[in-house]
């Protein structure tokens, strides 16, 4: 049995929303080596973008098929199968324009949803964001300044997505993904009129320590002016999302401390204080099960899935019709990893032949990604965007839940020296026989800011002249381009005197 929390300890517990009962018996789990058995990822190798398991997105997409694979598949959807893309040799093309047409017909059975459960606070964490290097940070110490406060004890989603050109902060991640959607969503209206549900419904996953400030949130939301017009004219409104919420579970002493570990009790040097975090997004297949089952029995077929935090991450109709096209149960996004992706998932083929998403610190170290680049591979980093058949989820979300791995990461940030235990949403691509993958443009749907420093990079931090490392001011400049075209093109937005506003 694991060291039992003092009175103190536990009231602080109590008092910072985090589930003690859930707490304690992870703990119990980790200390009897319940989770010893989730080892780091024997990796083989990066498995290659071969048009068929891993599909290039781009202007110039295209997917083929089997005719007659093609006209079952749509026709479990209700759709038939175009005959302007049926050749003679019996296979189905598709190019980007077919595609996209597809996938908008798609739109009526689909949702879409956001994993928010995450505070900034860590985002923003000094120590964490310096890890980039000391001429990163120095690049991005004005922009740091003007946003860390607006970050503080807040919902990640809910903070400034970027900086506006003359110096102010921007509008919100959540408020940036509503909008995009809400386009999306009325270019089906106004192509096939309105159903009796909602086109491209929002739902989330919030947590202990997000949900009520997101409900405020969404009561000001309603009534934006980016949103408010859309949400007439569509009759969807995100604002009113789907809603799970994740317990919070308490961090846990430092590996260096040996074993049996306890509850971290030493949050900013005070003593009985804990630190609650969310138990990682894997958490989500046991969480969000009723939330899917609810989806799937109002008559969407298709759920995606994406964190908050990822800029790019919007509907995107050509990769819903080829996920529609291909029968796969779920399909995910990656893109050439970056200098600055250090923290998340990278693709890899395992010792045994199957494809994962290992996380970097947990389930892979570091050094080995590096040493796969060296040696020439182009690894492929997880842009945590995942889409969903929910008439093959449902059934096999307990399984999920179950077999998910646990993972245990020591932490060195502001707050103190702890471990914390994580399920990630994205290893369940290990857990799939044939998962889709789709090979995307990082500049196009994969801005994420797992980190400060890159809300900053993207902004523009990297056109200063500011001394960044020569890599690290390419992949700014990438960023923001990507954000530039995201705001003007998903975002419908424009630059009117150094302010986007919409168009």
């Amino acid at each position: 049995m694991s060291e039992k929390p003092t009175p103190a300890l536990l009231a602080d517990m109590r008092a910072k929303g985090i589930d003690v009962s859930l707490t304690l018996s992870i703990l119990d789990e980790l200390n009897a080596g319940s989770y010893d058995g989730f080892s780091a990822v024997e990796v083989a190798g990066v498995p290659p973008v071969d048009g068929t398991t891993i599909v290039p997105v781009g202007d110039s997409m295209s997917y083929s098929l089997p005719a007659s694979a093609a006209g079952e598949r749509l026709a479990s959807v209700g759709l038939e199968l175009p005959r302007a893309c049926i050749c003679a040799d019996g296979l189905a093309r598709f190019d980007r324009t077919a595609l996209v047409d597809l996938g908008e017909r798609l739109y009526g059975m689909t949702a879409w949803g956001v994993l928010n459960g995450g505070s900034a606070t860590s985002y923003a964490d000094r120590k964490k964001n310096g890890s980039l290097g000391a001429g990163v940070f120095k690049a991005v110490s004005d922009g740091f300044e003007l946003l860390a406060p607006l970050c503080e004890g807040r919902p990640k989603g809910a903070t400034p997505a970027y900086i506006n050109p003359d110096g102010s902060p921007g509008e919100s991640f959540l408020v940036l993904k509503m909008r995009a959607a809400l386009l999306q969503a009325a270019r089906s209206v106004e192509r096939f009129g309105r159903l009796d549900r909602q086109v491209l419904p929002f739902f989330q996953m919030t947590s202990e320590g997000t949900d009520s400030a997101l409900s405020a949130e969404y009561l000001r939301y309603a009534k934006h002016p980016w949103l408010a017009p859309l949400i007439a004219a569509t009759g969807t409104d995100p604002t009113r999302a789907r809603t799970a919420r994740q317990p919070m579970i308490a961090a846990f002493s430092h590996s260096s401390e040996g074993r049996p570990k306890r509850v971290f009790d030493r949050a900013w040097g005070k003593a009985d204080s804990a630190i609650a975090l969310p138990g990682g997004h894997g958490q989500g297949f046991r969480f969000m099960a009723d939330l899917y089952c609810g989806l799937l029995a109002d008559g969407y077929r298709y759920a995606w899935l994406g964190n908050v935090d990822n800029i790019g991450y919007c509907p995107d109709a050509a990769g819903l019709a080829v996920m529609a096209l291909s029968g796969a149960e779920a399909a995910f996004e990656f893109a050439y990893r970056t200098p600055v992706d250090v923290k998340g998932g990278v693709l890899v083929t395992t010792s045994a032949g199957r494809r994962t998403v290992a996380d970097i610190g947990q389930a892979i170290p570091f050094s080995r990604v590096l040493e796969l680049e060296a040696s020439g591979e182009r690894v492929l980093f997880n842009c945590a965007t995942g889409l969903f058949d929910l008439a093959r989820l449902v059934p096999r979300l307990e399984d999920i839940a179950r077999r998910l791995p646990v993972r245990i990461s020591d932490q060195d940030k502001d707050a103190g020296r702890y471990s914390q235990a994580e399920q990630s949403t994205w290893e369940v691509v290990g857990l799939l026989d044939e998962p889709l993958g789709f090979a995307v443009e990082k500049g196009r749907r994969f801005i994420a800011a797992k980190l400060l420093a890159e809300t900053v990079l993207a902004s523009g931090a990297g056109h200063q002249g500011s001394g960044l490392p020569d890599d690290v001011a390419a992949t700014a400049r990438m960023m923001s381009e990507g954000l530039h075209s995201v705001l003007e093109k998903q975002c419908g937005l424009r630059l009117e005197t150094g302010v986007w506003k919409p168009a």
